[in-house]
C-alpha cells in the first residue's frame, strides 16, 4: 500500500469492464501497432522490442480514465508495474521521491 491508497475510490466495475474491452480493441488497431513499433517506453525513454512493451493508461481505468488514443501510451513492464494506478502527477512525485510505496522503506 502506498500513500495514495487512502485518497481515491475506484471506478465502478462496469466502467472498468468497458475500459478493458476498449483497450483490447485498441491494442489490435494499426495505430497502436505503429506506436508500439517505435519501441520506446513513454516513461523511462528506454528502447525495447515491441513485444516487451505494454499499454499503459496515463489516467488509469480504475481512476476513471478511458481507453482512448490520448490516454494510452507504450510502457516497459518495469515502469508499468511501478506506476500501477497513479496519475501522471502522482507518478512524477513518486519518481521525485515524494511518494513511498508499501514495500519501500
Amino acid at each position: 500500500m502506498n500513500d495514495l491508497d487512502y485518497f481515491f475510490t475506484p471506478a465502478d466495475e462496469e466502467h472498468v469492464k468497458r475500459g478493458k474491452n476498449a483497450a483490447r480493441k485498441l491494442r489490435n488497431s494499426q495505430w497502436w501497432k505503429n506506436i508500439v513499433g517505435q519501441g520506446k517506453c513513454y516513461y523511462c525513454g528506454g528502447r525495447f522490442h515491441p513485444h516487451d512493451l505494454t499499454m499503459d493508461h496515463k489516467t488509469p481505468i480504475v481512476r476513471g480514465g478511458r481507453s482512448s488514443r490520448n490516454n494510452v501510451v507504450p510502457c516497459c513492464k518495469e515502469c508499468n508495474s511501478k506506476k500501477k494506478y497513479m496519475l501522471p502527477s502522482e507518478w512524477q512525485a513518486y519518481l521525485d521521491g515524494n511518494i513511498r510505496k508499501k514495500d519501500e522503506k
